[in-house]
């Protein structure tokens, strides 16, 4: 029996679409559905429900499926076993937030091409829902977001929170600590309408009994920070994000009796019984973000400049 075969079935099934396992193995969709059709020729039975546009297996379709995962399992632990499977020489496309890509995300994937040379990456930046979708149809392989992707054959592990912090102009926010009521008064930035970040800080207003003036969604970091460097407003920003950003000088963490909530960071990976990559780029970006320094306490903290000791 063809691997390559079973491969492209397992692939179909846990898809549900010809054409996303055809992206998956880099296969043409005509290629895809002849890989199909030849086992089921060598099978003797149908494994596809082919009368309409809707995707199903047929029952031996369903059965063969246990059977095809066991037999690309068996084949890789073959592999490991024999020694070929050592060197993580594949192609992995990997998905993450803004608040990710500019805490530790280009530090990790540094270390990750030095510890496996021969990985080639595909890198994808997206909002959470956009990032949970992929990952759940299949067009991502790993994603970190701010929610968990529930899928058939889906997994997800959380990682340690970010601490999340109101960042204003250090030379026009001078205070040791700020109220909720003296930060309502202000134009406030966060991220787009709908992500955690913008809920939480809604949330810590309403549950305060403070009804906050103008709050900006913005889904661009970037854009936050240059906004903040001109004077317009106070932004909620994840603070390990802003200390990596060291061309951004006069900022500063705006202490406030009302901490914001963290952001919580999830891992979603699609299994692949054919290799362990994913499992081993979870297990390196999990020891990766366990090794940072942790966040500092929520006391006045100086302005964030550029090679500044404290950061």
């Amino acid at each position: 029996m063809n691997l390559r075969f079973v491969e492209a079935f397992y692939w179909v099934a846990s898809l549900k679409s010809v054409t996303r396992a055809a992206d998956k193995l880099f296969l043409t969709q005509s290629a895809m559905s002849s890989r199909i059709a030849a086992l089921e020729e060598e099978l003797g039975v149908l494994l596809l429900d082919r009368r309409d546009k809707q995707f199903r297996l047929t029952v031996a379709g369903a059965r063969f499926f246990t059977y095809a995962q066991r037999l690309l399992e068996l084949q890789r632990e073959a592999k490991s076993e024999m020694g070929s499977g050592a060197a993580l020489a594949v192609s992995l496309r990997i998905g993450a937030i803004e608040s990710v890509l500019h805490s530790w995300l280009i530090p990790w994937i540094e270390k990750l091409r030095a510890d496996h040379p021969a990985l080639a990456l595909e890198l994808t930046v997206e909002t959470t829902p956009i990032l949970v979708e992929q990952v759940q149809r299949g067009t991502q392989d790993i994603v970190f977001a701010a929610l968990p992707a529930a899928a058939d054959g889906v997994r997800s592990h959380s990682l340690p929170p970010m601490e999340m912090v109101f960042i204003g102009h250090a030379q026009r926010h001078r205070k040791r600590r700020y109220t909720l009521e003296a930060l309502s008064a202000m134009e406030l930035l966060t991220f787009q309408r709908g992500s955690h970040p913008h809920v939480a800080l809604l949330d810590l207003f309403r549950q305060e009994g403070v009804e906050p003036g103008r709050v900006h969604t913005i889904s661009s970091i970037s854009a936050m920070v240059q906004l903040v460097q001109g004077g317009f407003g106070v932004a909620t920003l994840p603070l390990n994000a802003v200390r990596r950003m060291h061309n951004s000088p006069d900022l500063r963490a705006l202490a406030c009796d009302h901490p914001l909530q963290p952001l919580p960071i999830h891992a979603s990976y699609r299994t692949d019984p054919t290799n362990d990559a994913v499992e081993t780029v979870l297990k390196s970006a999990l020891g990766f973000v366990e090794a940072q320094p942790r966040s500092l306490s929520r006391a006045t903290r100086a302005p964030i400049r550029r090679n500044s000791p404290r950061f």
